[in-house]
């Protein structure tokens, strides 16, 4: 049975996204992967992944259209990452919306593909998984153009 792996990054909203770009790569060590100060974002890796931390602005638009900031400042969401690929991911999908929970948007990002949904809170989450090995991930990140694109699962026969 599919199911999930482990915490695979967070993502904060920050008042400035450059500044803190500047603390976590600078003092903390972290290597920028991407940064797009037009967006408002940044992703920021340990070395061994695409990314373990993204940095959104919380001000004015929403760096990322899907992305609504919800409070302020802090947690924007926890990602928790699958063993395998597609077919996991949507057998674990079918089982949380089959146990009732609100599936709010799927998200091609092409290194990963991605769903996301609620806690009773209201805190988001996603559930993913890779779609390109860990060093391959982080160069489409670093390179790639846009964002994600919603996605449906292939129907089953």
């Amino acid at each position: 049975m599919a199911g999930i792996n482990r915490v695979g990054h967070v993502v904060l909203y920050v008042s400035d996204v450059d500044e803190a770009v500047e603390f976590y790569r600078d003092k903390v060590g972290m290597e920028l992967v991407r940064h797009n100060a037009e967006r408002g974002l940044a992703f920021m890796s340990f070395g061994t992944q695409h990314h373990d931390l993204g940095l959104f602005r919380v001000r004015g638009e929403p760096a990322i259209p899907s992305e609504r900031t919800r409070g302020g400042l802090g947690l924007s969401h926890i990602a928790f990452v699958i063993n395998g690929g597609s077919a996991e991911l949507e057998e674990v999908h079918d089982r949380l919306a089959g146990n009732g929970v609100e599936i709010l948007e799927k998200i091609d990002y092409g290194y990963t593909r991605s769903f996301y949904f609620n806690d009773p809170d209201g805190n988001r989450v996603e559930v993913y998984c890779d779609l390109k090995a860990p060093l391959e991930g982080k160069r489409f990140l670093a390179e790639r153009p846009g964002s994600g694109k919603p996605f449906e699962f292939a129907a089953q026969s």
